[in-house]
């Protein structure tokens, strides 16, 4: 069992307590073919400025980070990972699709 400290808990007046551990909570990584991806652009409250959105990624935030900075780099542009969605500066609609397909993703386009 963990001890209290490992979550910054200094106490609890609740006998049943038991402290949990948000890391054995994270959802396994699907493997590329068992994900569906969703690649949109994007321009709303964004001062008109285009940006391609990945949606629908199953897995750990770290690899969701990975594939940001993979379709970053390929596009050479920069981009960001917010609310479990890849965040792409630009129209890279058609290239980040044929890149995902390429890796093996099932990808649709909205």
């Amino acid at each position: 069992m963990a001890k209290f400290n490992d979550f910054n808990l200094v106490f609890s007046t609740n006998p049943d307590f038991v402290p949990h551990n948000d890391a054995e909570e994270e959802i396994p990584t699907l493997s590329p073919g068992q994900q569906k991806l969703y690649v949109s652009l994007d321009k709303k409250q964004r001062k008109g400025k285009k940006v391609t959105l990945v949606e629908g990624f199953v897995g750990r935030e770290d690899d969701l980070k990975e594939l940001g900075k993979m379709l970053k780099s390929k596009c050479g542009v920069g981009g960001s990972v917010k609310d479990n969605q890849v965040i792409i500066q630009g129209d890279f609609k058609e290239k980040i699709f044929q890149i995902l397909l390429h890796e093996g993703y099932k990808v649709k386009t909205k």
